[in-house]
């Protein structure tokens, strides 16, 4: 994961420091926390890298990565993330910032472009991005070569904890 989307997964813009990405992890862990949200043990993933990128950083996000956004990143996110983990059938990868999805779409499909997702034709898989998201490389990469880049985790919502309060 890069610095701007780890900044963007925290809320985070401008002038960082460790101390203002621990407060805005403890913010994210406790509106993300699996006790509390669908989607949350994949999210908290998600946040956890984005931590681990930026606990140490001090300094500026460029103007270019901490450009504001129409739509909240962690927030579109979480809510693709809790649309998607009942779904059957799926398969997700998290590469960076991007869940990829593969498996048995087709049944799927309207739920998987409700949630937002794209299709990426020359992958032959489902990705989800928030719409603002925008890729600062152009050059066609292969699956291999994202996962080489940006790590891969593959969670697995069949075996998410019960959520409190749920029948």
């Amino acid at each position: 994961m890069i610095k701007s989307d780890a900044a963007k997964l925290l809320n985070l813009s401008g002038n960082i420091t460790p101390a203002d990405v621990k407060r805005a992890y403890v913010a994210a862990c406790k509106k993300y926390h699996p006790d509390v949200n669908p989607g949350g043990l994949e999210m908290m993933k998600f946040i956890n890298a984005a931590n681990d990128v930026l606990k140490d950083f001090t300094g500026m996000i460029d103007a270019d990565q901490a450009e504001t956004t129409t739509q909240d990143y962690p927030e579109a996110l979480n809510e693709a993330l809790s649309a998607l983990c009942g779904l059957a059938g799926l398969s997700f990868e998290i590469c960076g910032a991007l869940l990829w999805m593969s498996g048995n779409t087709r049944v799927h499909m309207e739920a998987i472009k409700a949630a937002g997702c794209k299709w990426a034709s020359k992958k032959k898989l489902w990705f989800f991005r928030p719409d603002d998201y925008r890729s600062s490389n152009r050059k066609e990469k292969s699956m291999d070569d994202i996962r080489d880049k940006w790590g891969s985790s593959r969670p697995d919502f069949r075996t998410r904890p019960a959520i409190k309060g749920a029948a």
